[in-house]
């Protein structure tokens, strides 16, 4: 049974929840709640309906799909800093609408915080120039979409196991002008045809449905805590960019496979007895698979500098961070010289101390 299984089974004949975000942090509230489960704070007003006014825009240069506050005049590309964009509707592309979402759990505030303290770390090697590249107000936190996939893998496997055995060789060697015999341990592997199966039940992985963010760079802030999920409503958007998914689901289904593929490949060959095997052959069929697609947040700061495009990405939920910025060869070159200059000077010193003999 699938996670939207379960949740369809505990709320059927229920009505749709209505609420709004936290003021604070933007996390879902749902009607009832008197604190905030992402940041604690206190909801002093019962919550009432939101209701969200979107625009949906294109970005020409990274091809991403996002849907934004409609009273928003200016837009910049969270993904690759870009302001070619154009609308869209997102109803004449027949995607599926979002089933769970994870709130915002770190205010936007304190997401600035981190990001202005990660650009300040090992500042001796960053350009001094950095700060034209213009960072202020590029921080945007961005629900991303995900598949979240869950199946059963039954496998059937085939290998030749080794074990090791030693034995004792003797040989001759020549000492002095005087042939000596001596004798040496040497291994030998026995090798064993052996074949079993194997399954295993994969839940909860997710695979990235976004344009703007691949799967290598979303796997960077993972994990997510998905016990935190909640049943999708659009309020729980009000204020933040949504990104459409550009990964269909069967697209990210061969992504999943692939990688279950990968799982299972290791762990047969970690369960195999003996020393050590070769010809591991692996035939996998998966079959009760579920998928559900969420939204996860996630904060971006995407910046040129001398044309690359370099990226931050912070986990909305449990704060961890990822990211790249530009090295200063100046610097490095500089640091470099200055280590070799050191090592250079302590070996002359030592050759006038004369601890290399004369």
């Amino acid at each position: 049974m699938t996670l939207t299984s379960i949740v369809n089974a505990e709320i059927a004949d229920q009505p749709a929840p209505q609420g709004r975000p936290c003021e604070k942090c933007g996390a879902p509230i749902e009607p009832g709640d008197h604190f905030c489960n992402g940041c604690g704070q206190i909801q002093e007003t019962e919550p009432v309906a939101a209701e969200i006014i979107q625009k949906f825009l294109r970005c020409e240069s990274c091809g991403a799909e996002v849907a934004m506050d409609a009273n928003q005049r200016s837009y910049v590309c969270p993904f690759c800093d870009s302001t070619y964009v154009v609308d869209f509707a997102p109803a004449e592309t027949g995607r599926q609408p979002p089933e769970f979402v994870i709130g915002f759990a770190i205010p936007p505030d304190q997401a600035a915080s981190r990001f202005h303290q990660w650009l300040r770390e090992n500042t001796w090697f960053r350009p001094g120039d950095l700060r034209l590249a213009q960072l202020e107000g590029k921080l945007r936190g961005v629900y991303l979409p995900f598949w979240s996939f869950t199946m059963l893998a039954e496998s059937a496997w085939r290998a030749e196991i080794g074990e090791y055995w030693y034995r004792t060789e003797s040989y001759t060697v020549t000492v002095n002008g005087k042939t000596e015999t001596r004798t040496r341990q040497v291994r030998e592997t026995e090798w064993w045809n052996l074949s079993g199966r194997h399954h295993d039940y994969y839940s909860g992985y997710l695979v990235a449905g976004s344009r703007g963010l691949g799967q290598q760079d979303s796997q960077r802030i993972q994990p997510f805590r998905l016990e935190a999920l909640k049943r999708y409503e659009p309020y729980f958007l009000a204020g933040w960019l949504s990104e459409e998914y550009s990964v269909d689901r069967e697209t990210a289904l061969a992504q999943c496979r692939s990688e279950f593929d990968r799982r299972v490949q290791a762990d047969v060959g970690a369960f195999l007895p003996g020393d050590t095997q070769r010809e591991l052959q692996v035939g996998t069929e998966y079959s009760q698979i579920g998928s559900d697609l969420i939204l996860l947040p996630v904060y971006l700061a995407s910046y040129r500098y001398q044309d690359k495009l370099y990226r931050f990405m912070l986990n909305g939920q449990t704060g961890r961070i990822a990211g790249d910025k530009p090295l200063s060869s100046k610097r490095i070159s500089a640091a470099v010289g200055g280590a070799v200059g050191i090592i250079a000077l302590i070996l002359l010193l030592l050759w006038l101390l004369g601890v290399f003999g004369s």
